[in-house]
């Protein structure tokens, strides 16, 4: 039996289908009545009568609320007026069960009592656009790597030692042994990298941040590439590309739901390559010229990123930050030891960092330094030292945190909205 969508309703006007969904909407006239139908793919008007439906689906009209399960069938036909340009003349309402009172109303309800309520919220127009966008951006990142040939890697969720220093780890008990949740799957992608050349690993990151902004959740999701034979400069025209492409597919897919958001197009249009890029010595300057207290070798903040991006209409990439400021593994500048080859993207209209990455050290003795430096245990690092005492190379990779771009993309105020069920350091339900 073929299925019908909402969104492919103009592949069948003309034809008498059966739609499966929910109400979303019911405005009663006598003789005539009319169901918003959603079915998870769009939002078809349908139009029930005296005349075209039976007595029993005409009458469905009398218990019907917001938010049953219905199912439907009659003509579908092109009518500009409503939602998606077209509806349906019902012959048939199955009422599959009727819903209780929908505790999300058309009224304004409070953030903390949507956020209660994100299973349900999850079903309003404005959600719906934000995930489906969300969906479209995860799309284009796998297609991104896998028509370049890139190898898809797995990395563990448990793992035995920091990535991104010890101060935002989630620590657990593993079978009496300590171990702690991902903060990035990087040290196992270059093991892979020295494995296929060319890999990624996409997965959900854990980060026990005592953070209240807009920008942060303790869990979230990152793809992270990792190339051999990749220095810092090719590594910042794969993040160019990528993320350009990643705007792209948006905006060839995704308009009406950007639309929906009331997003403004025209700045994610004006964005083109070659992205700005400038050193972390030139960003210092220009907070400098905006009155900024700041000095050499300070680490930016939120505001700080803002002011930066914003002299500019496409993402900016910073690179070459001071050393001290940076994870171990970055390689540092033979030109300058005092600075890594490290690089952050960070978005147009104050969005921030949605790409960090670098050139990997590659020179075993410059790297077991780090790790004694940093107080770290060398045996927890003896299989990552193996990557150099077996086959060095020169390598680079970054991460992009995918809430952090669809953020960008769909113009939220707020990372809460960019993923069904959010994770920050007050919310662990639903």
């Amino acid at each position: 039996m073929k299925e019908y969508f909402i969104q492919n309703a103009k592949d069948f006007v003309g034809e008498t289908v059966t739609l499966k969904g929910w109400a979303y909407n019911v405005r009663k006239s006598g003789k005539i009545w009319f169901l918003l139908l959603r079915d998870g793919t769009g939002i078809m008007q349908c139009v029930i009568t005296k005349f075209d439906a039976d007595e029993a689906s005409f009458d469905v009209k009398n218990v019907i609320t917001q938010e049953s399960s219905v199912i439907v069938t009659g003509e579908v036909k092109a009518e500009p007026r409503s939602p998606n340009g077209y509806e349906m003349l019902v012959h048939k309402v199955e009422l599959v069960a009727v819903a209780e009172e929908y505790p999300i109303a058309k009224k304004e309800h409070g953030t903390d009592y949507l956020m209660d309520n994100r299973h349900l919220w999850l079903r309003s127009k404005r959600q719906h656009a934000i995930i489906r966008i969300r969906h479209t951006i995860i799309k284009s990142i796998r297609d991104f790597f896998d028509d370049r040939d890139f190898t898809l890697v797995d990395t563990p969720i448990f793992q035995k030692a920091a990535t991104e220093g010890t101060a935002t780890l989630f620590e657990t008990d593993y079978f009496g042994e300590k171990a702690y949740l991902t903060q990035s799957g990087q040290l196992y992608g270059e093991a892979c990298a020295a494995a296929f050349g060319k890999i990624y690993c996409f997965g959900p990151t854990f980060r026990a941040e005592k953070s209240k902004t807009r920008r942060h959740l303790t869990e979230f999701w990152m793809v992270e590439p990792e190339m051999a034979y990749y220095d810092l400069d090719m590594n910042m025209d794969l993040a160019e590309d990528f993320v350009f492409y990643i705007v792209s597919q948006v905006l060839e897919h995704r308009r009406p739901e950007l639309e929906t958001l009331e997003r403004d197009i025209s700045k994610l249009e004006a964005i083109q390559k070659p992205f700005p890029r400038i050193s972390y010595s030139d960003a210092v300057k220009i907070l400098e010229e905006n009155d900024v207290d700041i000095k050499w070798g300070d680490d930016f903040g939120g505001a700080d990123e803002t002011i930066i991006s914003n002299q500019f209409d496409s993402p900016v990439m910073v690179h070459r930050y001071p050393v001290a400021i940076k994870a171990f593994y970055m390689k540092r500048d033979p030109e300058n030891e005092n600075q890594a080859l490290a690089l952050d993207m960070l978005a147009p209209e104050g969005y921030g960092e949605i790409i960090g990455g670098s050139q990997r050290e590659d020179d075993i003795d410059l790297l077991i330094n780090r790790i004694q430096e940093d107080g770290a245990s060398e045996d927890d690092y003896s299989w990552y030292l193996d990557l150099r005492r077996y086959g060095s190379f020169p390598h680079s990779g970054f991460g992009l945190g995918v809430e952090r771009v669809v953020a960008w993309l769909c113009g939220l105020k707020h990372i809460r909205e960019t993923i069904p069920f959010p994770r920050t350091i007050s919310r662990l339900n639903p």
